[in-house]
């Protein structure tokens, strides 16, 4: 005899709902061939309709979208109807019509909105911005408390919404770097408090497609999981006479199963100088033996922990305080007044951890100082290599940062890693970051503008690569400049080949130091204005790579002058151009 199913309690129906579904299934399941053809249905049943949710991210590295995408999969788990949607496509949603927006956005530059979230912006900040009452929101935002403006975009669009009328559903959260922990805990308080608004999210279907497990991690090496990489080159660029070291390096990916774009970038998790590591020690008094916690909560020793999971270089806000409290004179004490925040970036300038130490009148114990220090972060370089040109390889192009204060040799942690303490025995963990913000046409055939002073040649070299391998018939504009042509002129002879050979259809250099007057690749852009603004007629796309906060700006600026003298445009209408490419993808930058 055909036992009768039943709805058990922990099922996602209301008791009466229960209740009148227990009895219909008694009723149908009388009759065994009514029951069979119950049961093949029943798991097919169409779910209560679920409530919808937009997503939007604002992403400079990839990072903010990847925790888009995450939280668009939990959305999916939990109930909702997720809307994935890039800020620089903001329009393919109407926020007066939406009931729940996200929003998980980094931070770019001096406070800035990421590249492709600045059309966003200027919608949402606008006087004709609509009102938002009916809008329930909460922010994710992503940032680096070294810098002043830290998460800055994410704080003003989280004042912006509110401003509008929107309903702050969950506190926005402001991540660091380390930003794993503080995005998992957002996410599932958001949910949670959208599951508790109105017409919360509709309960899994019962077929089980919206209550599948945790999905399981990805397989491979990754962020969490680097790949202990070989050093193959480790070569110099400059010439005698430079005033600055930037270096070639090529590392093995052979057996690792990474694989990479141009346009992407090569995460590294360096370990800190040995010699800084053993100075911090003893300026606490220590042998370097004493037993203290890793971020993740394991025990090592403090000489291991300070090696290689703690960042012993630019001291922690947390740090500062509590050394403040310990010091003979109230200067720290002083600075650390909000007020006064720009006599602290000041004074912090060339000093590290081990020089808060110095300052102390007494020391920490070892297991107190590693909770006042930040977790060691990968760095992030741009690749300057195709895969097609260098198989199981990948290319970085990196400055060397070597400079005294303060009485003290200063290094860059991760460029004097690759630089120093790379060798056969000491491999260097690393990932591939992908970028889906600064990429090559799709097609061949299109025209490309690359503007990449000092190391931001690095995925110039590498899109050119990439081109020459493929056959592209695309022409290619290349403005490089440096310091001076003698010693800096970086990849001289592969760039001299592809002008010679027709491939680099254009080579404008800017070496700075070698006239009176300095000059700068937007310089030469400007010189060039008629020719410029003609391929951008002509469809060309436009790539910028470097320095954030002077360079890009400058380049950036130098654009909008051409599309006013080149192109006739207005000062409101140039800008409208500029921020057509940007929307068009034909205005990418990869900078830093």
């Amino acid at each position: 005899m055909n036992s009768i199913p039943f709805i058990p309690d922990n099922a996602p129906f209301s008791p009466e709902q229960r209740l009148w579904l227990n009895g219909y299934l008694a009723g149908l399941f009388s009759d065994a061939s009514l029951a069979a053809r119950a049961m093949s249905g029943l798991s097919a049943a169409p779910a209560a309709p679920a409530k919808p949710v937009v997503v939007l991210y604002g992403s400079q590295t990839g990072t903010a979208e990847g925790l888009a995408k995450k939280a668009s999969k939990e959305a999916q788990k939990r109930g909702f109807a997720p809307k994935l949607v890039d800020m620089a496509k903001y329009e393919s949603v109407d926020l007066t019509k939406e009931e729940n927006v996200l929003v998980i956005t980094s931070t770019y530059g001096d406070g800035d909105p990421p590249d492709n979230a600045q059309a966003f912006w200027n919608y949402l900040n606008a006087d004709t911005a609509p009102p938002l009452a009916h809008l329930n929101y909460s922010v994710l935002a992503l940032g680096d408390t070294n810098y002043a403006a830290f998460c800055q975009f994410g704080k003003i669009c989280d004042e912006r919404l509110e401003k509008l009328g929107a309903k702050r559903v969950h506190p926005r959260v402001d991540c660091d770097v380390d930003y794993d922990a503080p995005a998992k805990s957002w996410t599932e308080g958001v949910f949670a408090a959208l599951a508790s608004t109105p017409g919360g999210a509709a309960a899994p279907a019962l077929n089980g497609a919206r209550v599948a497990e945790e999905t399981p991690a990805e397989a491979g090496y990754s962020k969490k999981n680097p790949f202990p990489a070989r050093l193959l080159t480790n070569r110099l660029l400059n010439a005698p006479g430079s005033d600055k070291e930037v270096r070639h390096f090529g590392i093995s990916l052979a057996g690792s199963g990474l694989s990479y774009e141009v346009g992407d970038a090569l995460g590294v998790l360096p370990s800190n100088c040995a010699g800084l590591v053993n100075d911090v020690i003893a300026a606490l008094g220590c042998d370097g033996e004493e037993a203290v916690k890793t971020p993740d909560g394991t025990e090592t020793s403090l000489r291991a922990a300070l090696t290689q999971h703690y960042d012993i270089s630019r001291p922690s806000a947390d740090l500062l305080k509590a050394a403040a409290e310990h010091s003979a004179d109230g200067e720290l004490r002083g600075l650390l007044d909000p007020a006064r925040n720009g006599d602290l970036k000041k004074w912090l300038w060339g000093r590290e951890v081990i020089d808060v130490l110095h300052g102390m009148t007494t020391k920490f114990a070892p297991d107190e100082l590693v909770v006042f220090l930040k977790k060691l972060q990968p760095r992030l370089y741009s690749i300057s290599s195709s895969p097609k040109a260098h198989p199981d390889e990948v290319h970085l192009t990196v400055g060397a940062v070597r400079y005294d204060a303060f009485g003290r040799a200063r290094k860059g942690v991760c460029s004097t890693f690759l630089a120093d303490r790379c060798a056969e025995h000491t491999p260097a963990p690393v990932f591939v970051q992908t970028s889906h913000g600064f990429r090559l046409p799709a097609s061949g055939d299109v025209p490309v503008i690359m503007c990449g002073p000092g190391t931001g040649i690095a995925p110039f070299r590498a899109f050119l690569e990439e081109r020459e391998a493929i056959g592209a018939r695309g022409r290619n504009w290349l403005f490089f400049g440096d310091q001076k042509r003698t010693s800096d002129f970086l990849y001289r002879e592969q760039l001299e080949a592809w002008v010679a050979d027709g491939h680099l259809t254009r080579l404008d250099l800017a070496f700075s130091r070698d006239q009176a007057e300095k000059i700068y690749v937007q310089n030469r852009m400007l010189e060039n204005a008629g020719e410029l603004w003609s391929w951008l007629q002509s469809g060309a796309h436009f790539y910028v790579c470097g320095d954030a906060s002077r360079m890009a700006k400058d380049v950036d600026a130098a654009l909008h002058q051409i599309a006013e003298t080149a192109g006739g445009l207005t000062k409101e209408t140039a800008a409208q151009y500029i921020q057509k490419l940007k929307s068009e993808k034909r205005y990418q930058r990869d900078v830093y």
